[in-house]
């Protein structure tokens, strides 16, 4: 169950505070007549309609509908009785928590048909409370207009964002998985077979070392070079467990470039906080792409790389002054690297560009991980 406030909507920059005015602003319109049982009829339609409302979010299916229904036909009667028409912004964010396509479009609508029509027919009969009220009545019609797009759009992303979310975890968990097969391979066909191997070394030394020393001794030295070889391939195999992260990729970077005689200019922070680890790994492994591509072929004297971020999305741009590549204005991607580099970055919904004018850059962009907005109250 949702919490109360939540029918107070966040997203259009009014303050709880403004709603609850808004909550009590119709008795001072119904208790500016004198007549005790208007008065009193429009007590009871306020209550209605909020109560109507409440229900109206907490319900599913056609009764949504139905409920709605009624505070439109409530709306309509405050608006023809009292000359208040403010329930119309009640109701326009509520249509806009409608996720149903048809249901949206049908309601949005009707609800624009009787609120214009109401209002049209206070000034057609000279109401003179919707004369002084004019301009509050001209921005509540934008409103029921504008919101319930702003609403229903929000949410779509708000879902969308969710999905995305829930696909780049279905993902992670893929190449773990896949990680995870691909060490049970490594250790049955390295490290199982060279133990193995030990082992049967070793019964063998046991047996031989009175009858022939020298030949156990042989063995010996056999069992003491797979267990070197074994013991590299484990240590090997855990730095590949690690994954790359950028900045130990970029101190290597800075030792290859010093190496090959390249200065290195460094713009930016490249320590990343709103990036998963599959999405660092695969950025640190196109950067030392992108660096080794610089060395063999560039035949540059300087290497910038700049680290960007913006609210969605950060890049890495590799620009060197070398000879750059002829192919690059046919959008050609030639070589492997190129291609695997583009390839990783797609992977993980990232994107590749190439330029070459005196020299070549080369800009990789990784989205940032999509948080999941907070859930609010949804109507069906």
């Amino acid at each position: 169950m949702n919490k109360w406030y939540h029918i107070f909507h966040r997203a259009t920059g009014l303050s709880p505070y403004v709603w609850i005015v808004f909550c009590i602003l119709p008795f001072y319109f119904i208790f500016r007549s004198s007549s005790t049982p208007e008065v009193v009829s429009g007590i009871v339609m306020i209550i209605l309609f909020f109560v109507c409302y409440r229900l109206a979010f907490a319900s599913k299916g056609w009764l949504v509908y139905f409920w709605t229904s009624v505070q439109i036909v409530v709306s309509i009667a405050m608006t023809l009785l009292f000359s208040y028409v403010y329930f119309c912004i009640f109701l326009a964010f509520f249509i806009g928590n409608v996720q149903n396509k048809a249901g949206f479009i049908t309601l949005y609508a009707i609800h624009i048909a009787t609120t214009f029509i109401t209002v049209n027919y206070g000034f057609v009969t000279q109401n003179q409370l919707f004369f002084q009220q004019f301009p509050f009545i001209l921005i509540s019609l934008i409103v029921v207009i504008l919101l319930p797009f702003n609403t229903y759009n929000q949410k779509k992303q708000g879902q969308l964002e969710g999905q995305l979310e829930d696909a780049n975890k279905r993902i992670a968990e893929l190449v773990k998985q896949e990680e995870r097969q691909r060490i049970a391979r490594d250790l049955h066909d390295t490290l199982g077979q060279k133990l193995s191997l030990i082992g049967l070394k070793s019964d063998l030394a046991g047996k031989l070392v009175h009858s022939n020393p020298s030949k156990a001794q042989a063995e010996i030295r056999d069992v003491q070079q797979t267990a070197r070889t074994a013991l590299k391939e484990v240590r090997e195999m855990v730095t590949q467990m690690r994954g790359a992260r950028l900045e130990e990729e970029m101190q290597r970077v800075r030792q290859i470039l010093a190496a090959a005689g390249i200065e290195l200019q460094v713009e930016g922070d490249y320590r990343l906080t709103d990036t998963n680890l599959l999405t660092e790994n695969v950025l640190s492994m196109c950067l030392k792409e992108a660096v080794t591509n610089v060395v063999k072929h560039s035949h540059a004297a300087c290497c910038s790389i700049r680290f960007s971020s913006t609210p969605s999305e950060f890049a890495v741009t590799v620009q060197d002054n070398g000879v750059g590549m002829a192919d690059v204005r046919t959008g050609g991607y030639r070589g492997n690297g190129l291609r695997g580099m583009k390839e990783r970055l797609e992977f993980v919904n990232g994107s590749l560009e190439l330029r070459s004018d005196g020299g070549t850059e080369l800009v990789m962009t990784v989205p940032h991980v999509a948080k999941r907005p907070t859930k609010e109250v949804r109507s069906e």
